[in-house]
């Protein structure tokens, strides 16, 4: 089924590829591993895969001719891991954010979440199937999997975000709060700086950069034909610090300025 749905169905991978991820994905449901070795391994075969796709960063579309990079054969590599800190557990949790906010404790808490209509579950559906492994109903000429008509973040709408923002952002008990956002996203920077003053000092860092790579590509209709015109090729990501994380920046910030 992962053969025919995302390589003949649709193009996200040449037909060589998808047959050697297929196998090897089963095999490593048949091989029944410890669940840290099981994410190495998976982990493993994600990053191979992603890096012979044939789209543009993202699953809401493929593109039309194959990509050069998916006419290469996949290779696994060791993936890059974290050394393991002594006598402390690492944690990954698979939850809610506002489940997630009201249960851990940090001295970092960092968010980075939708700024606008598009699920992170609908960009990249292929990897939730892969990891996954439960083969589901598809739909659109995208072969998303059909729980993105269902699974909607609050994140994702224009009208919720803001108390969805405002309540994680309450329930999250941490020293210091980083939190990335968009200058596309559904909310302003004032918006989230409001959010964030009960937390004590609040810093922004603003970093310019190119846009999605698809703005380069341009507009097409579900034809392919090419339509509209992009109206920016630039934006901004905004990184508030705020609580202690905030303090110390500052600091630094003018203590650098003084001795330059």
């Amino acid at each position: 089924p992962f053969t025919k749905t995302y390589s003949i169905d649709s193009r996200y991978f040449h037909p060589d590829n998808a047959r050697r991820i297929e196998a090897m994905r089963n095999r490593i449901a048949a091989l029944d591993l410890e669940p840290e070795l099981h994410a190495v391994v998976l982990t493993s075969l994600l990053e191979a895969s992603d890096r012979v796709d044939s789209t543009t960063g993202v699953q809401m579309a493929y593109l039309k001719s194959w990509a050069p990079r998916a006419l290469k054969p996949i290779a696994l590599r060791l993936p890059n891991m974290l050394p393991h800190p002594e006598g402390r557990p690492c944690r990954a949790f698979n939850l809610d954010a506002l489940d997630a906010a009201h249960g851990l404790s940090a001295d970092i808490a960092y968010l980075d979440p939708p700024y606008n209509q598009h699920s992170y579950l609908g960009n990249y559906h292929v990897w939730e199937t892969l990891v996954r492994w439960d083969h589901p109903e598809t739909y659109g000429i995208a072969c998303k999997r059909i729980d993105c008509k269902e699974r909607k973040s609050e994140f994702n709408s224009k009208v919720k975000i803001e108390h969805a923002m405002r309540r994680v952002i309450d329930a999250i008990d941490a020293k210091t709060l980083i939190v990335s956002f968009n200058d596309e996203g559904y909310l302003s920077r004032e918006q989230i700086e409001s959010m964030l003053e009960p937390l004590g000092t609040v810093a922004v860092i603003d970093h310019d950069h190119p846009r999605y790579v698809g703005c380069k590509i341009g507009i097409h209709n579900q034809q392919g034909q090419k339509v509209g015109r992009v109206g920016r090729v630039r934006n901004t990501e905004h990184f508030f610090i705020a609580g202690q994380g905030a303090e110390m920046f500052i600091e630094t910030q003018q203590a650098a300025a003084i001795a330059g």
